[in-house]
């Protein structure tokens, strides 16, 4: 941050919001003119730590279904994954972009994913009973608060957008991609409350996949959702008192370790697009997710150092809204700034 945004966040601390997205605007490639960034974990790309560079893994967020375009799938069924935000806006999510790998690629190529699946869920708090999770702790609810798919094309309400971000890295050989969707619906959220974002690649394949734990046959789309770099704090996401812990950090100021809230989830997926809706989406087996200092076969390090392992996951994801709060005060923000790099140049 330079010294003119210090010193107008000093000034002004509520207006560190519309600061906030104020400085992020020159940034922005991927959205549609006018959209700013609300929260933003960043995805883990080639992150140097003590020395040492880690690229970060993706976790299979991946269901299927048997038919075409022709003759869409009844229901899809797979892997989800999933995770909490908040952030301090009272302003709609217009637009997210997000990041994954397609997994365990090999030497068959896998089709590209044409559909996602983005659901905006209410949040289980931990508790005494269990980790936090997407549900509802009032019976009957449904935890399920938006939900839409968008498909690859131009991007339009309802369309997503794939663009390589990073070649494959040298210890799991993904690529990383980055995705940006506009949504057909915005998402209208309260400041500091805590939501769940899921994320699924829906798949159409010709034939039913063998059972778990058996391998889907190569060349089969397997998308994963990648990690966040822990490294990058996000000062948009919520803080403690509002939002307990929030943004918080939970290493060292030299090797910080930023997390959000709670852990990412994983669990199995059921998504039935011509249900009622409140049963679109069925969620089960839901567990908490960690990084990863090496894989189940001993490959790595991948994410962190020795100890990364034991510290709670965080998903790669950034979430946009097109009004910034308080419209009068990031006016005067805007032309202060203005103002201030003007006499600043005019110095040099």
């Amino acid at each position: 941050m330079t010294h003119e945004e210090t010193l107008l966040l000093h000034a002004n601390p509520s207006g560190s919001r519309c600061a906030a997205a104020i400085f992020a605007i020159p940034a922005q490639a991927d959205p549609l003119p006018g959209q700013f960034v609300k929260f933003d974990q960043k995805p883990m790309i080639a992150t140097a730590v003590s020395g040492q560079i880690y690229f970060g893994h993706d976790e299979l967020s991946t269901a299927y279904g048997v038919g075409n375009a022709a003759n869409p799938p009844l229901n899809y069924q797979g892997r989800f994954m999933a995770d909490d935000f908040a952030d301090k806006f009272t302003t709609p999510v217009v637009h997210l972009t997000w990041w994954g790998s397609y997994m365990n690629v090999g030497a068959a190529p896998q089709p590209p994913v044409q559909k996602f699946l983005i659901a905006f869920e209410s949040d289980v708090p931990a508790s005494t009973t269990g980790p936090s999770h997407p549900g509802c702790t009032v019976a009957g609810c449904n935890p399920v608060l938006q939900s839409e798919v968008v498909t690859l094309g131009p991007l339009t309400p309802g369309t997503f957008t794939e663009a390589l971000e990073r070649p494959a890295d040298p210890v799991l050989g993904e690529a990383l991609y980055r995705y940006n969707a506009q949504l057909a619906v915005p998402f209208n959220q309260l400041p500091d409350t805590v939501y769940w974002l899921k994320i699924a690649a829906l798949v159409d394949v010709a034939t039913p996949l063998p059972p778990a734990p058996q391998p889907v046959p190569p060349g089969t789309t397997q998308w994963g959702w990648h990690n966040r770099d822990y490294t990058i704090n996000d000062p948009q996401a919520s803080v403690a008192p509002l939002v307990a812990p929030g943004e918080a950090n939970e290493g060292t100021p030299g090797n910080p370790i930023w997390h959000f809230q709670d852990d990412a989830v994983e669990g199995d997926l059921r998504y039935t697009p011509g249900a009622p809706v409140g049963s679109q989406i069925v969620q089960l087996n839901m567990q908490p997710t960690h990084y990863l200092f090496v894989n189940s076969v001993g490959v790595g390090p991948i994410d962190g150092p020795a100890g990364i392992e034991l510290h709670s996951k965080d998903l790669a994801f950034r979430l946009y809204t097109t009004n910034v709060p308080e419209p009068a005060t990031c006016m005067l923000m805007a032309i202060g700034l203005v103002g201030a790099f003007a006499s600043r140049r005019s110095r040099t």
